[in-house]
């Protein structure tokens, strides 16, 4: 098997490409940087530009599955140039991978496209699955339906597309547990408004793992990737303090406060999404993390 990423470089990029190459699978890769091309006979990279349209066709000889995971991350304040560069960086890349699949010959028979659980409505009392019709209204819930909507013009191909929701993707090499440690560390950690919203979350290597077995199983549809056990607010801070021995001593902060610390962003920390894994646990995936604590013990302990 032959395997194009886009966004190899990233958190999840980088934890699925060590992953595929493990199990002798041959990695391309898209890069808007030149000096990142590398040219070995397992991982090879390839330059696009999306904002311009250029992409080197070459990238697709002999590729059997894409994964597409690029996308300006939203762990960022959301000016509006920034929530334009959001939006775009979804679809113009989705838009040019059609456009060269559609173009040249190639044998790509599935899709894999990162997307995010942000698409459900806030709520502490629904457990969303997939099969939910409905979509919040939040600037992150709009981003999420354009970017699932510019993944779907792959089936005009016959190409299968699998997009994965994924939760807060827990890692000890960045992303947002690394965020949260911080005020953890110095003592100053607390929970934010009521600390009831639920968070749902999926370690990174459960994570990569998912994406593996998506493409082994030549999953197609919307999977949530999650981990079974969602937590509430609180209970993730407390986990995270617990963790590397520290105590959330500080009143949980009000949500007027982090607004205008985070703007628009806030909306990451109080929106509630108790999100479903049974879908992936049907389709026979095995979580090796179920539980927020084990996860934790393997990312934050010695």
């Amino acid at each position: 098997m032959k395997v194009l990423i886009t966004g190899a470089t990233g958190l999840v990029g980088k934890e699925l490409v060590a992953l595929l190459l493990q199990n002798g699978i041959a990695i391309h890769y898209l890069t808007t940087s030149r000096k990142k091309i590398e040219k070995e006979s397992c991982y090879h990279g390839f330059f696009w530009n999306p904002e311009q349209g250029i992409i080197d066709e070459n990238c697709l000889l002999g590729v059997d599955v894409i994964v597409h995971l690029a996308g300006a991350s939203i762990s960022k304040r959301w000016t509006s140039a920034y929530k334009e560069e959001i939006i775009e960086s979804r679809i113009l890349s989705s838009n040019l991978l059609y456009k060269v699949l559609k173009e040249n010959p190639n044998q790509v028979r599935q899709i894999i496209s990162a997307s995010a659980i942000g698409i459900y409505p806030d709520s502490q009392t629904m457990l969303y699955s997939e099969e939910s019709k409905e979509v919040s209204d939040t600037f992150l819930g709009n981003v999420v339906f354009k970017w699932e909507d510019a993944v779907d013009q792959f089936r005009r191909l016959n190409i299968n597309v699998c997009k994965l929701r994924f939760g807060l993707v827990l890692s000890d090499q960045g992303g947002v547990l690394m965020e949260m440690l911080k005020p953890v560390k110095m003592g100053m950690a607390s929970g934010f408004g009521s600390g009831k919203q639920f968070q749902s979350w999926i370690h990174i290597h459960d994570l990569a793992d998912m994406i593996y077995f998506a493409m082994e199983n030549n999953w197609n549809g919307v999977f949530n990737a999650v981990a079974p056990n969602p937590v509430t607010s609180q209970e993730m801070i407390k986990a995270i303090a617990d963790a590397v021995n520290k105590e959330v001593i500080l009143p949980n902060a009000p949500r007027f406060i982090m607004k205008l610390i985070l703007g628009d962003m806030h909306i990451l920390l109080f929106e509630s999404q108790k999100v479903s894994a049974q879908k992936a646990l049907d389709n026979g995936f095995q979580f090796k993390y179920k539980f927020l604590d084990k996860a934790l013990d393997n990312l934050l302990r010695p």
